[in-house]
């Protein structure tokens, strides 16, 4: 496969850091980029240590302008994969969910997708290539109690992705979604401890009965399932793959 310049959000750690690697170590030019520029550069800084190319920058994907700006920068570009993966995730019932942490989930999952593929879409379409791999989430899918704002962002990013999938059928761009359940990152460990609070629930009962009992298979996804997914969305294989939805899900989805 030929190698490319793929730009990653909300890099900095999780699913995003794990994805820089891999796909670095894979021969890609990665550029890393995260709302806390200092993890972004931490991650960057690793991939280059291990012989893997990498440039970092802080990036807040809400902003359209910064958005638009970094794609445009040529240090960054031109940009011929985009993987979509910046998150956050704040567990409440919905008439407790302050009203600002709501609309900020929002933005950056679901605006903030929007405002990342619209600046990159102009040059991919120019060059004739290009890949885009929103990563979703099972919450694309199916609902949770509590998780009003992720549950609405990641469910409209699925709807997003086929729309501009269908917009730039024309060319040589494809756009699909990922959408694992639990993964084991800082995101849902943070999780476990607020379920536990909200349900009044042991953290271990959290994990049984919450995360891992809708899973026939019981066991949480790893990043390396989500990396091999998104290798293969850009390898020539996947050249007539567009607007689908791929769940890594252990079977939740399929009553």
């Amino acid at each position: 496969m030929r190698t490319r310049n793929i730009l990653i959000t909300g890099a900095g750690s999780g699913i995003g850091a794990g994805l820089a690697a891999h796909l670095a170590e894979a021969g890609h030019r990665v550029v890393v980029t995260d709302l806390d520029g200092a993890q972004a550069g931490a991650v960057a800084h690793g991939i280059q240590a291990a012989g893997g190319r990498a440039h970092a920058a802080a990036l807040d994907v809400a902003n359209a302008a910064a958005a638009a700006a970094l794609i445009a920068d040529p240090v960054t570009g031109p940009v011929d994969v985009l993987i979509n993966n910046a998150g956050l995730q704040h567990v409440s019932r919905l008439d407790g969910f302050d009203p600002g942490q709501w609309q900020r989930l929002v933005n950056v999952m679901l605006v903030g997708a929007a405002n990342m593929m619209r600046a990159a879409l102009p040059g991919m379409r120019a060059r004739g290539f290009g890949r885009i791999v929103n990563i979703g989430s099972i919450h694309a899918l199916v609902a949770s109690p509590f998780k009003s704002a992720y549950v609405a962002a990641k469910h409209g990013l699925v709807g997003l992705s086929k729309a501009v999938a269908l917009e730039n059928g024309d060319v040589d761009v494809t756009v699909n979604t990922i959408c694992p359940a639990y993964v084991r990152t800082p995101l849902v460990d943070r999780q476990i401890a607020s379920q536990a609070a909200e349900h009044g629930l042991p953290e271990q009962r959290v994990i049984a009965e919450i995360m891992l009992r809708p899973m026939p298979k019981q066991a949480f996804i790893t990043i390396a399932e989500i990396a091999a997914a998104t290798d293969y969305f850009l390898s020539d294989a996947a050249r007539n793959v567009t607007a689908q939805t791929l769940a890594l899900d252990g079977g939740w989805t399929a009553a």
